[in-house]
C-alpha cells in the first residue's frame, strides 16, 4: 500500500503542513496540491464541496505527493466510509464531544475486526495499491476535532480513545466554547492556554495535536509550541489576499 506521508513525518518527529480547500473545483485542488503542502484537506463541513465533488478533487491532489484528507460535515459513518473509498488518506471529524463519539469515528475508518468499515474501496484500491484493504487500518489517519464545552470536559477520555491518531483544534468554535468572539489565530491568553492544554493532553496519551491556523506567523508559533500539524491557509484565503494585494498596490501607485 502507498505509505501515508503524514504518519511517516510524525514517526520522524516532523510537523506536517496542511492546506485547505474551500472551493469545490478540481483545478483549484490541483494548483494547491502543487504548492508543496504535505497534506491538503477537502472541506465538506464549511466549504462549497459536496460528496460528488470529492472524487475529482482527490484525483487532482493525487497527481502530486500531497496526502489527500477530507473533513466530513458530521460524525456520520456512511460519509466517512465513502470519503475513504474515494481515496482519502486522512479523515477530520468535527464537533467530537465524547469518547464514544471518537470511538465511532475511529470504527468507521477501520476494517473489521478492529472497526466497522464496509468493504468497497472503489477508488482507494487504485490510489493506495492492491494490498489496500490488508494495510489500510495502519495507514489511514483519523482526527477528532476538539471545539466544544463538552469536548473540553471529556478531553482526557477522547484522547485515550484506542485508534485515534490526533485531536484537531477548531479555533473559532473553541472560542465560542470559551465565551470569546469566534476568530482564527486567536491571541487571547485563555484561548492559547486551552490549546496548550489540548496539546499536552494529546501528547500524554500518545497521540498528535493539530492546530488550524489562518497565517504563517501564528502557524510558526504553533510549531514552536509543539503542534504536530498546522493548517496554514486555504485556497479561498489566498485568492482573497492576492486580489486585495494587487488592487491596493495599483491604487497606491496611481493615487
Amino acid at each position: 500500500m502507498r505509505p501515508n506521508k503524514i504518519k511517516q513525518m510524525w514517526h520522524d518527529g516532523k510537523c506536517v503542513t496542511l492546506g485547505w480547500l474551500s472551493v469545490s473545483h478540481g483545478f483549484t485542488a490541483e494548483v494547491m496540491a502543487r504548492q508543496a503542502f504535505d497534506a491538503l484537506c477537502v472541506d465538506l463541513q464549511h466549504g462549497t464541496a459536496e460528496m460528488s465533488d470529492v472524487w475529482p478533487m482527490l484525483q487532482a491532489i493525487s497527481q502530486t505527493d500531497t496526502v489527500p484528507v477530507v473533513r466530513v460535515a458530521w460524525n456520520e459513518p456512511a460519509t466517512i466510509m465513502k470519503a475513504l473509498d474515494l481515496g482519502a488518506y486522512g479523515i477530520i471529524v468535527p464537533l467530537v464531544n465524547t469518547a464514544a463519539e471518537a470511538a465511532m469515528a475511529v470504527a468507521a475508518c477501520r476494517y473489521p475486526p478492529v472497526g466497522m468499515r464496509s468493504s468497497g474501496p472503489v477508488r482507494a484500491v487504485h490510489y493506495g495499491g492492491a494490498d489496500y484493504q490488508a494495510q489500510a487500518n495502519d495507514e489511514i489517519v483519523v482526527m477528532a476535532m476538539i471545539e466544544t464545552k463538552e469536548g473540553l470536559a471529556n478531553l482526557e477520555a477522547i484522547c485515550a480513545t484506542p485508534g485515534l491518531d490526533a485531536v484537531y483544534i477548531g479555533p473559532a468554535d473553541l472560542s465560542f466554547a470559551l465565551g470569546l468572539e469566534p476568530r482564527g489565530d486567536n491571541p487571547d491568553p485563555i484561548h492559547l492556554a486551552t490549546c496548550d492544554k489540548i496539546l499536552e493532553t494529546a501528547h500524554r496519551h500518545g497521540i498528535k495535536a493539530v492546530m488550524h491556523c489562518a497565517g504563517a506567523a501564528f502557524a510558526a508559533g504553533a510549531v514552536k509550541r509543539g503542534f504536530d500539524m498546522v493548517m496554514l491557509t486555504s485556497d479561498l484565503a489566498c485568492m482573497i489576499a492576492g486580489a486585495r494585494q494587487q488592487l491596493e498596490e495599483l491604487k497606491a501607485k496611481t493615487a
